[in-house]
């Protein structure tokens, strides 16, 4: 296949490759995404869409991913029956308000976000937080990426790529996002599956969000409005490959749910799904030389919080991505 000078190529159709490829093709790169699946087919569809760090490290980077993510889904919000995102109130408990989350930076940043009053919060929870933040409906924010990169001249390809060399022989610059996949595709043995179940139920009137994660559990218990229904979760189990729903796991998350929002109980149950998040000890979000020559940036690994970091992540790989078209033509490992 002939190499065109200036291509980049895009590898992976979640929410963090199609954010990178609107990035990249709105800054004048013409673009190609490549994925195996459709995006409705990826983790990014089957998450829970609220806009805040989880299980992603190194935090300062996080941090800062996360909250430029927020300014742009907060403008996104303007427009909800366009884009997928809409503001909304809700509770984010603290099960342990003087341990250092790493996340100060983020609660100092995030518009009007506080402590909650004991009032706000549920029987035997003795902190957490309070704030209005975005919450994207997936399935409709990853239609509207779509959209924007056709728009933006950008093109989408649906097939497997052998390897990251195979690819560097198709473009010059290589955009590795290939989240779970980059297991094998890099290979990279250090990412691994974070299994998340969740159910989706018919709304009773619930209007705000509700979510209590201790670090590390593999439990949690969150309730996300979403236009669609209220998603009910979670699970969060380290290495777990299945993606089949298990009855047990999702009536145990309908009853940890209902203790909060009693009305759930009863809710008509729509769906039962399960996604597998692409964990790793921390965030690849730098760049290579590939064998025969291409750049490879990579971006993958962001645990639980990709549509939380995926605007700042992009902002990130667009700087490595003109930095190494620079005088000096190079980006190391680690930057």
């Amino acid at each position: 296949m002939t190499i065109h000078a200036g291509e980049v190529l895009v590898i992976g159709g979640g929410v963090i490759g199609l954010t990178s490829a609107v990035t990249l093709a709105e800054a004048g790169h013409r673009v190609r995404l490549v994925s195996r699946e459709a995006s409705a087919g990826t983790t990014s569809a089957v998450a829970g869409g609220l806009c805040w760090p989880y299980r992603i490290r190194p935090y300062e980077r996080a941090v800062r991913w996360s909250l430029r993510s927020f300014q742009v889904l907060e403008a996104l919000a303007q427009r909800p029956a366009e884009t997928g995102a809409r503001r909304v109130a809700g509770t984010m408990t603290d099960p342990d308000p003087d341990r250092d989350d790493g996340l100060a930076a983020w609660y100092d940043a995030v518009p009007g976000l506080r402590r909650a009053r004991p009032d706000e919060l549920p029987e035997g929870c003795r902190a957490g937080w309070r704030a209005r933040t975005p919450l994207v409906d997936m399935p409709a924010h990853l239609r509207y990426l779509e959209r924007r990169l056709a728009d933006a001249g950008g093109t989408a390809e649906r097939r497997a790529l052998a390897s990251l060399e195979a690819a560097g022989r198709e473009a010059p610059v290589i955009v590795n996002c290939s989240g779970l996949g980059a297991r094998e595709l890099v290979p990279d043995p250090e990412v691994h599956p974070v299994q998340g179940q969740l159910v989706i139920v018919e709304n009773p009137g619930i209007e705000e969000w509700y979510v209590s994660a201790e670090p590390g559990a593999d439990e949690t218990s969150y309730v996300l409005p979403q236009p669609y229904g209220v998603v009910l979760g979670g699970t969060a189990r380290e290495h777990a490959w299945g993606r089949e729903p298990d009855p047990a796991v999702a009536a145990a998350i309908v009853a940890r749910c209902a203790r909060r929002f009693p009305e759930l109980a009863q809710a008509r149950v729509l769906a039962h799904k399960v996604g597998l998040r692409p964990a790793r000890s921390a965030v690849r979000l730098a760049a290579e030389r590939l064998p025969g020559g291409a750049l490879c940036v990579h971006n993958y690994g962001h645990g639980g919080a990709g549509v939380t970091v995926a605007w700042g992540c992009a902002d990130e790989v667009a700087g490595l991505v003109r930095e190494a078209a620079g005088p000096h033509g190079a980006t190391a490992e680690g930057r």
